[in-house]
C-alpha cells in the first residue's frame, strides 16, 4: 500500500478513536467543541442492571379471528407504550413474543419499583371495539367482531348530550379507522352497532344513515367524573384486544450494581489475560494487536451510546465474548504472516500477503456467527435478543477492525 495512503489511514483511525473516547467518557472536558454532546451520550442500562419492574401480560384472542392476531397484538404493544410514555417512565421496554399458542407481552419499567402502581399504569387501559349484530332469535342476539378497534381512535373527549346535559365521550377515529367505520355503518343501516368497553356492553345505537366522517359517540349514564376519566384513558390508548397479567417481578437496583460491577471486573480480567497472552506469543506483533483492540473496544462502546443499545447482562457477556473473536482475527492474520515469512518472503510482502490469506477464513466464520445473531434476534425475546445485539455490533466492528486498523498498524511496523 501506497506509504502516504498507511499514514492518511493512521491519522484517520487516530481521529476516530479519539472521537469515540470522548463519547466513551461520563463527561466530556469542556474545552472540546461540542462538549455538551458528546457529555449527552448515555448508556442504556436493562432492567437487570438499573433495576424496576418487570411485567408479562397474556394477549386474550379467542374472540379474534386469526387473520386479525398479529395485527391486535401489535397494536396492544404500541398503546401500552404510549400509556406508559404518558407517565414519564425513562426508557420503557415493550415487546411481543409468542409462546405456543399464546401470545404474549413483555412490559419492563426501569427506575419504578411499585408493582401495584405499574400495574395500574397499564391494566387499567380500556378495551374498546365495535361489534355488529350477527345471527338473531327472539331471545338472543350475537355481537360479531368487525375489527375496528381502540387502536384506530385518533382523540377521545368529553361533551354533553344537548337534549339530557348528560355527560358523553366524543371520538374520532384516524384514517383507516374512518374508512373501517364508514363500512361498517353503510353495511347496517337500520341495524345497531354495539359499543364494548373491557367486553362489557355500552350502548347499542341503531344506524340511521351510513357514517363517513369518522366521528362516534359512547353514551351510557356516566357521572361527569367517570366520562373525563373514560375519555383521558380512551385518548391515552384503548387496548385492541383484553390482556391478563400472568407474571409480576419487581428487581432492586442493588442487583444492578452487583452485577455490573461483577461484569466489569471479568470484563477487564479478560482483556488483560487476551493482552498478555497477545504480547507472550507474538512480540510487537502482540503489541499492535493489543493497541487495535483497545481502538476496538472504544468504537463498541460508542457505538451502544449513540444507536442506543440497551445493555443486559446477556448483552455485555456477548460483548466479553465479541472482544475475544476480535482477537481471534488477530491470531489468524499474524499466523498467516508467520507462515509467509516461513516461505522466505520479506516482512512486508508476508504482511500483504498474510492478510490476503486470513480474510476468507476471517469473513467466513464472522459471517455465521451473524447469521446466527440474527436467529437469536428474530426468535427469541428479552435477555437473547440483548446477546445476539451486542454479539453482533461487536462481530461487525471486529471485521472493520481486522482489515483496516490491525493491518495499518502492522503495515506501518513494516515499513520501519
Amino acid at each position: 500500500m501506497n506509504r502516504n495512503r498507511v499514514w492518511t489511514i493512521f491519522v484517520i483511525i487516530l481521529l476516530l478513536a479519539f472521537f469515540c473516547f470522548l463519547i466513551d467518557l461520563p463527561q466530556a472536558p469542556k474545552w472540546i467543541p461540542g462538549s455538551k454532546w458528546f457529555s449527552k451520550q448515555r448508556f442504556h442500562l436493562g432492567l437487570d442492571l438499573r433495576g424496576g419492574t418487570e411485567l408479562i401480560y397474556e394477549a386474550e384472542t379467542k374472540d379474534i379471528p386469526s387473520e386479525e392476531i398479529e395485527y391486535a397484538v401489535a397494536g396492544a404493544r404500541d398503546v401500552i407504550e404510549r400509556r406508559v410514555n404518558v407517565f414519564g417512565v425513562s426508557e420503557p421496554s415493550i415487546q411481543t413474543s409468542k409462546v405456543g399458542d399464546q401470545r404474549r407481552i413483555l412490559v419492563e419499567l426501569p427506575g419504578i419499583k411499585n408493582i401495584s402502581e405499574a400495574i395500574k399504569m397499564i391494566g387499567e387501559t380500556p378495551t374498546l371495539d365495535f361489534r355488529e349484530l350477527g345471527e338473531q332469535t327472539t331471545s338472543t342476539a350475537e355481537w360479531l367482531y368487525t375489527g375496528l378497534t381502540g387502536k384506530y381512535l385518533k382523540s377521545a373527549i368529553i361533551n354533553f348530550d344537548p337534549q339530557t346535559n348528560e355527560p358523553e365521550v366524543s371520538l374520532e377515529f384516524d384514517k383507516d379507522g374512518t374508512q373501517l367505520f364508514g363500512e361498517l355503518t353503510t353495511k347496517n343501516v337500520g341495524k345497531p352497532i354495539a359499543i364494548f368497553l373491557d367486553n362489557q356492553l355500552i350502548s347499542a345505537p341503531t344506524v340511521r344513515e351510513p357514517i363517513t366522517s369518522g366521528k362516534a359517540v359512547i353514551t351510557g349514564k356516566f357521572t361527569l367524573v367517570e366520562a373525563r376519566e373514560l375519555a383521558s384513558r380512551l385518548s391515552a390508548g384503548a387496548l385492541p384486544l383484553p390482556i391478563k397479567l400472568i407474571s409480576q417481578q419487581n428487581i432492586g437496583p442493588s442487583l444492578g450494581r452487583e452485577s455490573v460491577k461483577a461484569s466489569l471486573v471479568a470484563g477487564l480480567l479478560g482483556l488483560l489475560a487476551v493482552s498478555l497472552f497477545m504480547i507472550l506469543f507474538y512480540r510487537r506483533l502482540g503489541l499492535l494487536s493489543v493497541a487495535a483492540l483497545s481502538i476496538y473496544v472504544l468504537i463498541n462502546l460508542c457505538l451502544f451510546k449513540i444507536i442506543p443499545v440497551t445493555l443486559t447482562l446477556s448483552g455485555i457477556a456477548g460483548f466479553i465474548i465479541s472482544i475475544g473473536m476480535a482477537v481471534d482475527a488477530n491470531v489468524l492474520i499474524f499466523e498467516r504472516i508467520r507462515e509467509e515469512k516461513a516461505l522466505g518472503k520479506i516482512y512486508a510482502q508476508a504482511v500483504r500477503d498474510g492478510f490476503l490469506r486470513a480474510w476468507s477464513a476471517i469473513r467466513d466464520g464472522n459471517l455465521t456467527t451473524l447469521i446466527v445473531c440474527l436467529i437469536l434476534y428474530y426468535f427469541s425475546t428479552g435477555m437473547v435478543k440483548g446477546f445476539a445485539v451486542t454479539l453482533s455490533l461487536g462481530v461487525l466492528t471486529s471485521m472493520f477492525c481486522a482489515i483496516t486498523i490491525t493491518r495499518n498498524l502492522v503495515e506501518i511496523a513494516s515499513k520501519k
